[in-house]
């Protein structure tokens, strides 16, 4: 699949709101935030959690299972796990911290597209 897909329309997500999409046969969560629109992969690179039940806080995501924390802006790790400290570092060993992939967004008149 090639270039921008529509996914919703812009006043379906109201400001501090996500949703799921699939979008290429991938799910993808997109989110609101200070009128911008970001979309990344819906399961945590960690354990695969949903993260559309996940706590949205500004731009920080967290993961419902174990608490990592991403960045929407550009996917990138702002915590990994929530886990006490040595439980935390056998983690990393077994599952290096990762980001969410993100994906390009453009808003066209009121529609909100995605790169896949």
């Amino acid at each position: 699949m090639a270039g921008y897909v529509e996914v919703t329309k812009a006043e379906a997500l109201k400001d501090g709101e996500k949703g799921t999409f699939t979008v290429g046969g991938k799910e993808i969560l997109i989110a609101r935030v200070g009128g911008k629109f970001f979309a990344v992969s819906n399961r945590c690179p960690h354990l695969k959690a949903r993260m559309d039940t996940g706590k949205l806080d500004g731009t920080i995501l967290t993961c419902p299972k174990h608490g990592s924390q991403f960045d929407l802006t550009d996917g990138h790790v702002v915590r990994w796990t929530n886990f006490p400290a040595a439980i935390s570092k056998v983690t990393r060993l077994v599952r290096p911290p990762r980001g969410l992939d993100t994906y390009p967004v453009k808003v066209d008149v009121n529609k909100v597209m995605v790169e896949v």
